[in-house]
Parts: structure tokens; C-alpha cells; sequence
């Protein structure tokens, strides 16, 4: 697991694009990795980008944005140890509170998420399109 640079931007792209129903652009990662308060991750294994998790950062508090794993290496831990890696790294850098959302019917990630000390704080009613659904608030005080 390390941070994530522009040369990783094709392979997260295309698991970004068939993790989500509304993916992030190619750009939208490049801008986000030149920002000074954004830290991005990815796993890699015999030089293949399995997958990456980002957080936006301000003061003490993060929000995660993404969590994506390849469906080929899905249920191996590879999230929960991306996710380690990153609240560790916020942590070294202040940050105290991390907020998140996720689909409600998202039972793999919200659990994930629990497992990792996150709580829901509240529902965004129609937060996501495609199919159109609430979102969870979760929060983690570290």
C-alpha cells in the first residue's frame, strides 16, 4: 500500500468506473492528487493497482470520498488493510475525525466500516443517483 501518483490515475479510473454508477473522471483523480489536503492510497501487488481509498482533509477532520477494490481481488482484505493504512497516515497528520458516507443497502461496507470503529450519525435522504438512495453518515473519532 502507498500513496497513490498521476501515473496510477488509467488503472484506478477503471475500477472507479466499475465500482460506481456515477465514477469520477481520469481528471477529476489528477486535480484531486495535486491538491495539498488530499491523501489518495492504492494497493499494488506484482506492479497491478488492486485498488485505492481516498480522503479529503481540513483542520482535524477527513472525509473519506472513495473505497474501491477490483471485483477480481474483492474479499481478501484488501480494503479493510487500505483503510487501516490511511487512518493511520491522517492520524500522524491530526486529523481526529473521519466522516464518510455510503449506500444504505452497502452491507459489505457499512460493516466493513463498523469493524473499523465508524458509527452512523444520520441519513442524506436521496443522496446518490443511479439507482437513487439514502446514504448513511458514518463517523470515526481517532
Amino acid at each position: 500500500i502507498r500513496q497513490m501518483t498521476a501515473a496510477d490515475v488509467e488503472a484506478v479510473s477503471s475500477i472507479e468506473q466499475l465500482a460506481f454508477s456515477r465514477p469520477w473522471s481520469r481528471q477529476g483523480f489528477l486535480e484531486a492528487l495535486e491538491r495539498e489536503n488530499v491523501l489518495f492510497l492504492v494497493s499494488e501487488c506484482d506492479k497491478e493497482i488492486l485498488g485505492y481509498c481516498g480522503i479529503y482533509c481540513a483542520l482535524d477532520e477527513g472525509e473519506i470520498t472513495n473505497v474501491a477494490v477490483a471485483e477480481k481481488a474483492r474479499k481478501k482484505g484488501i480494503g479493510q488493510r487500505m483503510l487501516c493504512e490511511l487512518l493511520t497516515r491522517v492520524k500522524k497528520m491530526g486529523i481526529s475525525t473521519i466522516v464518510l458516507e455510503v449506500r444504505i443497502t452497502n452491507d459489505t461496507a457499512i460493516r466493513l466500516y463498523e469493524k473499523l470503529g465508524f458509527e452512523k450519525h444520520g441519513i442524506r435522504k436521496d443522496l446518490y443517483e443511479e439507482p437513487k438512495e439514502d446514504g448513511h453518515v458514518m463517523v470515526l473519532s481517532q
